[in-house]
């Protein structure tokens, strides 16, 4: 039985793609969010035996979106494949969601069978599903050896300041050397810190410096 995790901030849309996989015996939604750090939150509070294998991500949703989600879930739960589900189909949010480590791209057009068969394909053969309009574009890019423009780095999870202090903890710092680069008290690094923790739902420096590169902070 494959686990499945739908986010999406329009419940109507959960509903769908529920629909869509109630014909698959071998599929089970065994979780829902509405935003990207409703998803973090929730997949938190679960046991890994009870966590989604895969997930289908919505991009556009408030408080935190799916690009966001996917850079930070990866790091966060390497064995779980995430795959968008949305109706965007320019090529920026192609090119962005593949660089946070989305394992293929579908469009909410797709009909039910081609869902399945996305998720099976993922799953048992560790394949890279894309929606056929997402594959042509792909390949034009193979072809002509260009790729979209970078988009700006995803700063606004962070203040300034907590950016500097990620960036410095990158550079391998400890507590004291960046309060004295910063002129703060080590107490206020911790402070900020703790807050960056919590921003990107991460526990550890190691997994705030993996978020870090993702969004190319630094």
């Amino acid at each position: 039985m494959i686990r499945i995790g739908i986010t999406d901030d329009k419940m109507v849309n959960r509903k769908t793609v529920s629909s869509n996989l109630a014909g698959a015996k071998d599929m089970q939604i065994v979780l829902e969010a509405g935003n990207g750090a409703d998803f973090l939150e929730k997949m938190e509070a679960l046991t890994p035996e009870a966590q989604p294998q895969l997930v289908l991500m919505d991009i556009d949703m408030p408080v935190m979106n799916g690009i966001e989600a996917i850079a930070i879930g990866t790091v966060k739960f390497p064995s779980v494949k995430f795959l968008v589900l949305t109706v965007f189909d320019d090529d920026e949010k192609i090119f962005e969601a593949i660089q946070a480590g989305a394992n293929g791209y579908l469009l909410k057009d797709d009909s039910a069978t081609q869902l399945i068969e996305a998720i099976s394909n993922a799953m048992d053969y560790n394949g890279v599903p894309m929606s056929p309009a997402i594959a042509r574009k792909t390949l034009q890019w193979m072809k002509s050896g260009a790729t979209p423009a970078a988009a700006e780095p995803q700063k606004e999870l962070l203040s300034e300041r907590e950016i500097e202090i990620l960036k410095l903890m990158v550079e391998g710092h400890d507590y004291k050397k960046i309060a004295e680069r910063l002129f703060i008290s080590p107490l206020t690094v911790r402070t900020h810190t703790s807050k960056i923790y919590d921003k990107l739902h991460v526990n550890s420096k190691a997994q705030a410096i993996q978020v870090a590169h993702k969004f190319k902070w630094v």
